[in-house]
């Protein structure tokens, strides 16, 4: 992701959609923490679609948000990162609680999503002048 969310203004953040502004980067943090979870946890209960997949306000609350979402994204990642580097864990291992999914396939998933919608935030720097 690197520098791809520096210097986007906050209202840019949060893109239209069809009903209600949406976010990419808040729908890649989102989906990134679910497959985490789906990943970790035998209790997984899959967020309702759409509407647990995309954020609930029309701009962020908070000023700081936008930052807490950044570093949000960047911690489930780390955990993402550690979980593939465990040495214990057999990648092409089918997910127990899963229906036929490996984690391998997940984590592929969330890097595939993820790259997809780190295009858009460049895109949209692009647009607004603000890339370097």
């Amino acid at each position: 992701m690197g520098g791809s969310t520096k210097l986007i203004p906050r209202v840019v953040a949060w893109l239209k959609g069809s009903s209600r502004r949406k976010s990419s980067f808040a729908r890649m943090r989102l989906t990134q923490k679910d497959i985490l979870n789906f990943c970790r946890n035998q209790d997984y209960k899959a967020p309702k679609w759409p509407d647990e997949y995309w954020p609930k306000t029309t701009s962020p609350p908070e000023p700081n948000d936008w930052q807490k979402s950044v570093n949000a994204f960047r911690s489930d990642r780390q955990s993402l990162q550690s979980l593939i580097a465990d040495p214990t864990l057999d990648l092409y291992a089918e997910i127990p609680h899963g229906e036929g999914q490996t984690y391998l396939r997940e984590v592929l998933l969330v890097a595939d999503h993820s790259a997809y919608h780190v295009g858009e935030l460049v895109a949209v720097r692009r647009l607004l002048g603000v890339w370097k």
